[in-house]
């Protein structure tokens, strides 16, 4: 079948002058299902296994210590092949690559819930972040070369970014459930389920789209951000884990630094560069970016000690503890369905950086907490953080996606997805270990919960001011 950059089964971008309806038609819905529920299955995967590692452990035989691999397993590929799949993607066909991602996905999910040892696992958690890679990037690009710029497009990423965010809350839910009634197994074979079904549905809805001609792939700029994205993610997870003073752990960080640092330079030599440069000099792409790192690795920072608050300071159990994330779930979804209505209203750029002030604030307002009693103030004020944090998702996705090509729109949606991918990774890793560094672990827990608000409050500021145009509009 020939390939072009047309999507026939996509809703039409608006003529010159026109603004394209925001209500969108059965097959469009059907679309947009999904892709969304593709990502939704991989956001779920980011947690759905965290509640079930200790039973796991002991099932399969796993340290304490290496149960960490079944988390960074799945990150190291999952955010090291982004760029690298994103791209493939616009050059040689964004459907097939999203089909590709989820077999590979399904199978690895299969593979993970039938282990017989901690080696099978890790292989399948492996495939799973691997399939992940392929399937973010190319359902983002998928979806915003599907529905054009304006009403379509903003309801579209509202939507997505809604699902993304309550992935992560009803893993953590869900997988306390089914680990408790149907085993750890269960978390796996439901990943595998749901892979199935969405690509039983997605051939026959999904046309395909490429880049129009066919440039040749930069190989050398390919493997030094891979392993420069590969190398930092180990050393961040590691360093979650066992800190910073471990000799694997600063070797891989400085050897990511250096594979970055070469990328930039091999990219600024390249006659067909993975990632453009001038791309990255934008300023929407550059300061978008930038709230999206700090939004997503702050507000996983807040996530991780509010857990360790909970639990280990007012002793609540893991059950209490998710329903307090339930609420924050919720309140999430009602953002998403508000959102891109402000952003219609109030622009994308005013969006975020009043989301990320938001953000910041209220994250500041959990210094309120108690040693004695503090789970209502921390319900409140992480579900409204949450509710912000969600505005600051979809308007920076709105930002870097804006104006870019078609062709050109697998790369922009891999930054997206590298930034969200790198975010949840550093957070924890910088912050986190200041939870249990600084002697009592509620005063480490308020020294977190201060810095995180500063930096979320100065980072809204930058990208306020970066995102100005020359007439301040």
């Amino acid at each position: 079948m020939a390939i072009d950059t047309s999507v026939p089964t996509a809703p039409t971008a608006a003529p010159p002058g026109t603004t394209a309806p925001a209500k969108l038609s059965g097959r469009a819905k059907l679309i947009l299902f999904v892709l969304c529920a593709a990502q939704f299955m991989v956001a779920l995967d980011f947690s759905v296994l965290n509640v079930a590692l200790p039973v796991l452990g002991k099932d399969l035989g796993m340290s304490q210590s290496a149960l960490q691999w079944a988390v960074t397993a799945f990150a190291l590929p999952s955010g090291g092949f982004l760029l690298l799949f994103g791209r493939i993607a616009d050059l040689f066909g964004r459907r097939k690559l999203f089909l590709t991602g989820l077999a590979v996905f399904g199978t690895a999910s299969l593979l993970a819930t039938f282990a017989w040892d901690p080696a099978s696992f890790l292989a399948g958690r492996a495939l799973q972040g691997l399939g992940a890679a392929a399937i973010v990037p190319t359902g983002m690009s998928l979806l915003t070369t599907t529905f054009p710029e304006g009403p379509q497009r903003d309801r579209a990423l509202g939507i997505s970014g809604t699902l993304l965010s309550l992935g992560f809350t009803v893993g953590m839910i869900l997988g306390g459930v089914m680990t408790d009634t149907l085993g750890w197994r269960s978390t796996m074979g439901l990943l595998a389920v749901a892979a199935v079904i969405v690509l039983v549905l997605a051939p026959g809805l999904l046309s395909e789209s490429r880049h129009p001609e066919r440039p040749r792939l930069d190989i050398p700029g390919a493997v030094t951000v891979t392993g420069g994205l590969l190398a930092l993610i180990y050393a961040l997870s590691t360093a979650a884990e066992r800190g910073f003073g471990g000799a694997d752990v600063l070797t891989t960080l400085v050897a990511g630094v250096a594979l970055l640092a070469a990328f930039v330079y091999v990219e600024s030599r390249a006659a067909e560069p993975l990632v453009s440069l001038p791309m990255l000099r934008r300023r929407t792409v550059a300061w978008g970016n930038l709230g999206g790192l700090v939004t997503f690795s702050m507000m996983s920072t807040v996530v991780f000690v509010l857990t360790l608050y909970l639990q280990e300071v007012l002793k609540l159990s893991a059950l209490q503890t998710g329903l307090v994330f339930g609420v924050q779930g919720a309140l999430s979804a009602v953002a998403g369905t508000y959102a891109p209505k402000v952003i219609g209203r109030i622009g994308a750029r005013r969006t975020l950086v009043g989301s990320l002030l938001g953000q910041g604030v209220l994250v500041g307002a959990l210094l309120g907490i108690g040693t004695g009693s503090g789970a209502l103030l921390a319900t409140a004020a992480v579900s409204l953080a949450s509710m912000c944090h969600l505005g600051a998702i979809i308007s920076y996705g709105l930002i870097v996606t804006s104006g870019v090509p078609d062709e050109e729109q697998g790369l922009a949606t891999g930054l997206v997805t590298t930034t969200q991918q790198v975010g949840l990774t550093v957070g924890i890793p910088l912050l986190g270990v200041l939870a249990t560094t600084q002697g009592a672990l509620f005063d480490g827990v308020r020294t977190v919960l201060a810095v995180d608000a500063v930096i979320v409050v100065v980072a809204a500021v930058l990208v306020g001011v970066g995102l100005r145009n020359r007439r301040g509009a």
